[in-house]
């Protein structure tokens, strides 16, 4: 079955995606076809959203699914005229807020990804600076500064797993590579040493990794199955050896992987 699901924000329309993504994950044999439609911010721009809307309502012969962020209630409700089924994220969840509160919200656009709170974003940065500092071990002098250090074999998402963990929750996030000369004696690297405490790991199973391998470097012993399964191999090794925490990333993705290192270490997020 395939569907069409639109996101309609006069912001970003990243809290749209978020939801929508959300709710239509729970139906995994259905293929949407998704469009996200940001700064619909106009009666025009409106408008034009809803022929968008309506013309692939009569291509798929099928109502769109859309999922609106809109604050401004005009804009809502030219929406409300497509032909679709229209989830109002903004009827749903502030109506009733208002009622709870007893107050009316501010309706003001654009809200929930401004930068309200210039301290947060600040760290946000700088987070973000450390983890391009300190990737892939190219400087580790600042690892005192860090709050995880995450380990692993080349290509077990150790980088955008920093880069997410410093986007979302503001830490202090380096990463190190572990190679085969590490794995001969089966000894942390001194850089590592006196930061065991900070040390996190990431596995993966050897076929995933040399599948991953294979796309950037195909048939090189670098990608062989024979290599990642040693390396893997001695990876879990050293990680008992030290008992270090580590979690197997296989099958998560980067939100999860970085929501259970918080879960296992306990590290407290600097952004809510």
């Amino acid at each position: 079955m395939k569907r069409t699901a639109f996101f309609v924000s006069d912001g970003t329309g990243i809290t749209a995606e978020t939801l929508g993504h959300s709710m239509l994950s729970q139906f995994g044999d259905v293929q949407f076809e998704q469009v996200t439609l940001p700064y619909v911010n106009s009666r025009e721009a409106t408008e034009q959203a809803v022929a968008r809307i309506n013309e692939v309502a009569r291509q798929d012969s099928a109502k769109p699914i859309v999922f609106s962020t809109l604050v401004n209630e005009e804009h809502r409700e030219i929406l409300a005229g497509c032909e679709a089924l229209l989830l109002d994220m903004f009827a749903v969840f502030v109506g009733p807020l208002e009622q709870e509160l007893g107050m009316r919200s501010s309706h003001k656009v654009g809200q929930s990804h401004s930068i309200r709170d210039h301290e947060a974003y600040r760290i946000r940065i700088d987070a973000v600076h450390f983890a391009l500092d300190n990737d892939d071990g190219a400087r580790t002098r600042h690892y005192d500064l860090a709050d995880v250090i995450l380990v692993g074999v080349s290509r077990s998402g150790k980088t955008p797993t920093s880069l997410y963990l410093a986007l979302q929750f503001g830490l202090y996030a380096a990463n190190y590579p572990l190679t085969e000369d590490d794995f001969d004696d089966l000894r942390l690297p001194d850089a590592l040493l006196p930061h065991k405490d900070k040390l996190f790991g990431l596995t993966i199973d050897p076929e995933r990794l040399a599948a991953i391998r294979s796309e950037r470097k195909a048939g090189s012993r670098y990608a062989s199955a024979r290599q990642c399964d040693m390396e893997t191999r001695a990876l879990e090794a050293l990680f008992n050896r030290y008992n270090i925490p580590n979690l197997n990333a296989t099958e998560l993705s980067i939100e999860e992987i970085s929501t259970r290192i918080l879960a296992k270490t306990g590290l407290q997020r600097r952004l809510q």
